[in-house]
Parts: C-alpha cells; structure tokens; sequence
C-alpha cells in the first residue's frame, strides 16, 4: 500500500510538472497531439511590420506549419514500422552530418592557411599542364562601338590600329562619344563574351577574324564596329596561366582543406583514446 501511495504521489507530482510546463507555453495552433507555441513566432514578424501585415503574416505561417504537420501525421500514419526507422535514420544522419561540417569548417577557417603565392600557382600550374587545355577560344582584342554618324572614321580607326601612347590618351578621352568600348587589349577573354558584346561578329566566319593583330571594321543597324585582335589562343591550346589563376588558387585552397580534414579526423579520435573517451572492446 505504501508503495502504491508513492507511486501516486510521484504520478501527480510529473502530472502538475507537466501542466505548469504546458501553462508556461502558450498554444496558438494544434494539429493532432503537435502544438504550435507563441515563442515558436516571436521572431517571425519584423519590426515596424503594421498590424494588418502582421495578421497575415501569422495566419499564412500557421496555415503553412499546419499543412506540413498534416502531411507529416498522415504519412506516419500510411509508412511501416521499417520504413519510419529508415527514414529516422536518415534524418538523424544528416543532422549528424550538419553537426560535423559546421566544426571542421570552423576549425579549418581559423587554421588554414590562405595566402597563395605567385610561386604556387606557377608551380602547380607547370606540373599540371596537361590538364589546361582551353575547351573555348581566348581573344585579347581592344574595340571601339561608335554611332552611325560619327565623324573622323578614317582618323580613329588609324588611332585604334596604331595604339600608341598618343593614340591611348586620344581615344581614352573621347569616351563618352562612343556606344561601347574596350581599350584595354592585355587581358584574355572568351570568345563568347566578344560576340555578348559585338553581336556583328557572330555573323563572321571565325577563320578570317580570329587572327593575331587582325583589324576588323563592321556595321549594322547601331553603327560601326571597329575590332583589333591583339592575340588568340584556339581550342585546345593550353590556357594561359593569367587566366586561370583564379582555379589554381581554388584548386591549392581545396588541397589544402581536404588534408587539414584529415588531419583533424586523424587528431580527434587520437585525442579520445589517449583520453579514456574513446575504447574498443574485445
């Protein structure tokens, strides 16, 4: 008797726990045996949100929260007991997964080592060669898009094949005068990019404009074109290394992550033996 007396104080007592829990939390939505608290929204709606948007805002998330919890109930209801497991697995996997990521991330952007030197990117870059084969066309080309009007045609397409010093400051400083433009002739550009912004050039048959210190002059409905290709790099030619510096910085960042990652798998569970955290049983 006495045990059955403790048994039902100890019942009441958890019961009048879980009612002041209840109390403490207030419902503001339920679906089946899931309730939807308001300190589940106290962050939802913005500040300085107006009383009418607000509503809304609330409403249409309840209504959203209720669906799912619907969806959630009836296929819980309709899976086997083997396919809930399975699918509890997963989640508790991926969660898992999230945990794990989040603290080799944090460890390994306070330890890695980002600085990159013109020295690696021309080391890696000579030892891998091979796999730089361009798969597009490179131009390095300058360009002037100049109105259907414009005056002095024979004078600035002189200019813009010369290109010398004089020629630079001249043609830099009638800038607002032309449609488009591009003076600087020292950087690669895809090919692709070129007809973006010289769609004239689409027209053309690659093998007669694709040449080193090719001029071309074209116009259409916009006005003249005036294009000099500087140099050209084809299909299959090894990419230069200005170019795809950007990927070998990338590529000596990725190397240098995944051995860090090792590194901390391989310390971690060390660390757990020598420390009584972690044993294997016979």
């Amino acid at each position: 008797m006495k045990y059955y007396n403790l048994i039902l104080l100890l019942l009441i007592v958890v019961s009048c726990q879980n009612f002041k829990n209840q109390i403490k939390k207030e419902a503001i939505a339920r679906v089946n045996e899931t309730y939807l608290y308001k300190e589940d929204i106290k962050t939802l709606v913005p500040k300085n949100t107006s009383e009418a948007d607000s509503v809304n805002i609330v409403n249409n998330y309840i209504n959203t929260w209720a669906t799912r919890q619907l969806f959630i109930d009836k296929a819980k209801l309709n899976l086997t007991e083997e396919e809930l497991k399975e699918f509890d697995d997963l989640v508790e996997s991926y969660k898992s997964t999230l945990y794990i990521n989040a603290y080799k991330n944090a460890v390994i952007n306070k330890a890695i080592n980002m600085d990159i030197t013109n020295q690696d990117l021309e080391t890696y870059y000579d030892q891998n060669l091979k796999n730089f084969n361009l798969n597009e066309e490179l131009v390095k080309l300058r360009y002037l898009h100049l109105p259907p009007d414009y005056g002095n045609i024979v004078a600035t397409q002189r200019q813009l094949n010369r290109f010398n010093e004089e020629d630079v400051e001249e043609l830099g400083g009638k800038k607002n005068e032309y449609l488009s433009y591009s003076l600087n002739d020292s950087v690669w550009i895809k090919l692709e990019q070129v007809f973006s912004k010289i769609p004239v050039l689409r027209k053309q048959e690659k093998t007669k404009f694709l040449k080193e210190g090719k001029y071309i002059q074209l116009r259409d409905s916009t006005g003249v074109y005036m294009v000099k290709i500087k140099d050209v790099l084809k299909h299959n030619e090894i990419a230069p290394l200005e170019y795809i510096k950007p990927t070998i910085r990338q590529i000596i960042l990725n190397r240098r992550k995944l051995e860090l990652i090792k590194k901390i798998e391989k310390d971690i569970t060390r660390d757990a033996v020598e420390n009584k955290q972690f044993e294997v049983y016979d």
